[in-house]
């Protein structure tokens, strides 16, 4: 297999996203996919939010009928995340944040590595904000972010300060919406759709059918 390329369409607000990106390593480390890229694609989840955003209690509150709702869920994807390795503190989360900027952000890095440097700025991304409680709306926090995974904080904080990237995430977005996505996360493994923060075992099942595929001797005629 001389690549594998695999899209993941994802918020950073999505703690789903997180768990099951957390799925999708584990099951790389498991089958090692030869030439394996993984591409990141935006969905912003509350795209009319303010920059600034907004109290996470009253906006969660007000979306599922009580806090204590809330807090329920916040369990239960806390429980998740343990499970997978990923630590949520959700008592520090004290703002539901625009994801623009991040969006942006990981276009930034993606043009310039694709690689090792881009995917750990998605991590921290998600880190930053479920496990510390930051703003990861605020270009600072997220110029901060950039320098910790290895890139230039000046440049991506310049970066931040203009429009450049947001005709880009608006047609990565659009391009979601065209290919039916309405819920993330959602995964592309070589063109198959794998939905949802799935188990390790499913993606690492979908990985070793496309290898066993590549792999295979081709049928007699």
């Amino acid at each position: 297999m001389d690549s594998l390329e695999i899209f993941i369409t994802s918020d950073f607000i999505c703690p789903w996203c997180w768990i099951g990106h957390r799925h999708l390593k584990t099951a790389m480390a498991e089958v090692n996919p030869p030439g394996a890229t993984l591409r990141y694609l935006p969905y912003e989840l509350n795209p009319t939010l303010p920059p600034q955003g907004v109290d996470r209690k009253a906006y969660r509150s007000a979306k599922f009928g009580s806090w204590a709702r809330s807090q329920a869920m916040d369990s239960e994807v806390t429980l998740a995340g343990r499970r997978a390795g990923l630590t949520f503190h959700y008592e520090r989360v004290s703002l539901t944040p625009n994801t623009r900027l991040a969006h942006r952000l990981m276009h930034f890095a993606q043009a310039r590595d694709p690689g090792p440097r881009s995917e750990a700025l998605f991590e921290a991304i998600f880190s930053a904000y479920f496990s510390e409680g930051r703003d990861i709306g605020a270009a600072e926090v997220l110029a901060t972010l950039a320098a910790q995974a290895g890139f230039d904080a000046d440049e991506a904080r310049a970066y931040l300060a203009t429009t450049a990237g947001d005709r880009e995430v608006e047609e990565a977005e659009r391009e979601a919406r065209r290919a039916g996505i309405q819920a993330v996360p959602a995964h592309r493994l070589a063109g198959i759709a794998v939905s949802g923060a799935q188990p390790a075992s499913v993606f690492a099942h979908v990985l070793r059918e496309l290898v066993d595929a590549d792999t295979s001797p081709a049928e007699a005629l």
